[in-house]
């Protein structure tokens, strides 16, 4: 009898978890492969609502998880729980035997992992590779993870010359489309009646919806940064605010703090949610007046939905922008002027018409057809562009 491939998915947050959701259930319906899933970081963190219970609810079996946060988020804490994750992957790793192991993004736990599966001689295949955040040390991880990598699964044509650009043989070098937007050809998002219902709040417009994670090469403490963001939403005392909290990067505990004091000053209109799951966040999403913030999916999904977005500070700086997307700087008037600008009938009358720049859909199944092929060998050619040229 055959034995089917090993696919083990590493997940340490929310926000990822719900980008490899369908590539996970595709993994799963598939005869010829074994799902495995590594759970670690946000997920096994109290502070960060115990989230591998949501993997747990949407019936997928964890096979391992990796304890590696520590209770500080400074960049002594951040490190000491980057080896911890090198050390828990490894037994992981030595447990599961996967075939593959699966990661995405650039998170410093997923770092661990493909160092981990690197030095134990696993194939990595990498999602969302060859793209650039100038503003977080995010952007070195993503690039160190490329070189771990064998297979690599770009959202976009440019990512996919970056990475070759990197070395990576480009037979070796796939173009799905990101995978999170597989949600919304498929997943049943909530209508603003029963997000209301869910949050027991009124949606009263106009409905922003915020996220702003931590700049950690930014030139502006985030503490500062996120004082001047909701300064700004004070300009704006009618909007109905719908905070999620950031991730567990440096400083990123600071800024629960501000949230949910803001929250706390404001407890009509303002709420603030650890996690709210991809129903409840795209549903929130496709209502939204402005999406507001610095993450990717503000770039992603809110431009496939066809929703304005003020994009706060460097953190994305360098990914492809769509032109519903209005960059602002980290201060109070500027954001101030950017949601005017997002929220005015010239603008919002152009957004029929954005082209989203990361695909349409599709890419989990693109990426399951090539787990199925051959894998390649872990010892990898530099490829080097002058001998293509």
């Amino acid at each position: 009898m055959k034995t089917r491939r090993r696919i083990c998915i590493v997940t340490g947050s929310r926000a990822e978890y719900g980008l490899m959701y369908w590539l996970m259930k595709e993994i799963a319906a598939d005869a010829t492969l074994q799902l495995q899933v590594v759970a670690t970081g946000m997920h096994l963190s109290p502070e960060f609502g115990l989230t591998y219970r949501q993997i747990e609810a949407d019936g997928f079996t964890i096979d391992v998880r990796v304890d590696m946060l520590l209770s500080a988020d400074d960049e002594v804490a951040i490190t000491k729980s980057l080896g911890l994750g090198v050390i828990g992957f490894a037994d992981a790793f030595a447990t599961l035997s996967p075939d593959v192991v699966v990661v995405l993004g650039d998170r410093f736990e997923i770092l661990a992992a493909a160092q981990s599966a690197m030095l134990a001689r696993i194939p990595v295949a990498h999602i969302h590779g060859g793209e650039t955040s100038e503003g977080a040390y995010d952007e070195s991880i993503r690039h160190a993870i490329t070189k771990m990598s064998h297979l690599h699964f770009v959202a976009a044509e440019p990512y996919r010359k970056r990475v070759i650009q990197l070395g990576e043989a480009p037979e070796r070098v796939f173009n799905v489309g990101a995978p999170g937007l597989d949600h919304l050809r498929r997943t049943d998002v909530m209508s603003r009646a029963e997000l209301e219902q869910s949050l027991d709040m009124t949606l009263k417009g106009p409905l922003f919806l915020v996220t702003y994670h931590p700049a950690t090469l930014g030139n502006v403490l985030p503490e500062i940064a996120m004082t001047e963001l909701l300064r700004a939403l004070q300009s704006f005392p009618q909007a109905t605010v719908v905070f999620t909290y950031p991730n567990a990067d440096t400083g990123g505990r600071a800024l629960i703090g501000c949230i949910d004091r803001y929250v706390a000053e404001h407890p009509a209109r303002a709420r603030a949610y650890v996690s709210l799951g991809q129903p409840r966040y795209l549903g929130l999403m496709r209502e939204a007046d402005v999406v507001i913030g610095n993450s990717s999916s503000g770039l992603i999904e809110a431009p496939a939905l066809r929703r304005a977005t003020v994009n706060i500070g460097d953190r994305q700086k360098g990914r492809l922008k769509a032109a519903s997307v209005i960059d602002a700087d980290e201060r109070c008037k500027d954001i101030v002027e950017a949601i005017r600008r997002a929220l005015s009938s010239d603008f919002r009358a152009g957004l029929d018409q954005v082209r989203p720049l990361y695909g349409c859909g599709g890419a989990s199944e693109a990426i399951v057809a090539q787990l199925k092929q051959p894998l390649p060998p872990v010892q990898k050619s530099f490829f080097d562009l002058q001998h293509e040229s």
